[in-house]
């Protein structure tokens, strides 16, 4: 990414294990996602289909299924799984530090 910079997103304790919640940041939106405990990935939040909100999706095994027409996408990838989604999904960088999740943005 050019220009990317680090943003404090949300505590981890704010995310649950195995869960998706929503994060807004300078007009965007993106899914912040949780497995297994201590694996977290962020993802733009517009599924690449129809406009719908991922992160009010059904997450399951690294997969979030889309609200709005079960489009499904690998949340380490942004690979999409089937019908009715063709194109990926963006992924952005996450790291932990001191108990809170960063995505990297662009800026």
């Amino acid at each position: 990414m050019a220009n990317e910079k680090w943003v404090e997103a949300v505590g981890i304790t704010d995310v649950p294990v195995d869960d998706v919640v929503r994060w807004d940041h300078e007009g965007l939106s993106y899914a912040i996602y949780r497995l297994g405990g201590d694996e977290f990935f962020a993802s733009s939040n517009i599924c690449t289909h129809e406009h719908a909100y991922l992160s009010e999706g059904f997450l399951e095994h690294g997969v979030i299924e889309c609200p709005r027409h079960s489009g499904r996408f690998d949340v380490r990838t942004g690979d999409p799984l089937g019908a009715p989604v063709c194109d990926a999904v963006k992924i952005f960088p996450v790291k932990v530090e001191n108990g809170s999740i960063f995505v990297q943005v662009e800026g």
